[in-house]
């Protein structure tokens, strides 16, 4: 019988260099408690690296950088998939991944329809906020960035500058999924975006 530390550490073997992997992937080897006792043992071995509690990287090492650490976003959508829950960027992270800001916000902000809370990973905090399921109902991320996005900025401060980026990745959205999924935006994003894109 192997023991569970080899089984654990065989399963990890087999992942692909830069998996991010929680401590509830392993149910099957044994107690949550186990499977944190390896992963730490792991870690000091340096085949993993923890990401913050209960998450580790089975990292992918770069000969001149190092170690090659996930986005926020890789690390926000895997607690997503765990906990079988939706979440939309909001704010300047919409923002930025339209384009629209350079900033890269250390702190992100997720709608979510899961349990509210907040995930400290080195520097940088994931906030996951408890949110009407109406605000998750754009399924296509672009709209959902667009949504979010104008909604940051507020309706005074969309500019010549801006619309060209949200024109651009309106191209990006088909014609039919825009027209069902902006009736779930607030009225004056929905006005904006239709004739923006007209």
């Amino acid at each position: 019988m192997q023991s569970i530390h080899s089984q654990l550490e065989d399963k990890i073997l087999n992942l692909k260099k830069g998996a991010i992997i929680f401590v509830s992937d392993f149910a099957e080897f044994g107690t949550a408690e186990n499977v944190k006792k390896v992963l730490l043992r792991l870690e000091k071995k340096q085949l993993l690296v923890r990401l913050a509690h209960g998450i580790y990287l089975y990292p992918k090492i770069d000969k001149e950088l190092g170690i090659l650490y996930p986005s926020t976003e890789s690390i926000a959508e895997a607690i997503a998939k765990r906990d079988k829950i939706r979440i939309i960027p909001t704010g300047i992270y919409a923002l930025q991944q339209l384009g629209i800001s350079t900033q890269i916000p250390m702190n992100v902000i997720y709608l979510t329809d899961g349990a509210p809370r907040k995930i400290k990973v080195g520097k940088r905090t994931i906030t996951f906020k408890k949110t009407a399921p109406k605000n998750l109902a754009i399924k296509n991320k672009v709209l959902s960035n667009i949504v979010q996005g104008l909604k940051e900025l507020g309706k005074e401060n969309i500019t010549d500058e801006v619309k060209p980026k949200i024109n651009q990745a309106l191209e990006k959205v088909p014609v039919e999924i825009l027209k069902e999924e902006i009736l779930n935006a607030p009225v004056w994003v929905r006005n904006e975006v239709l004739s923006l894109n007209n």
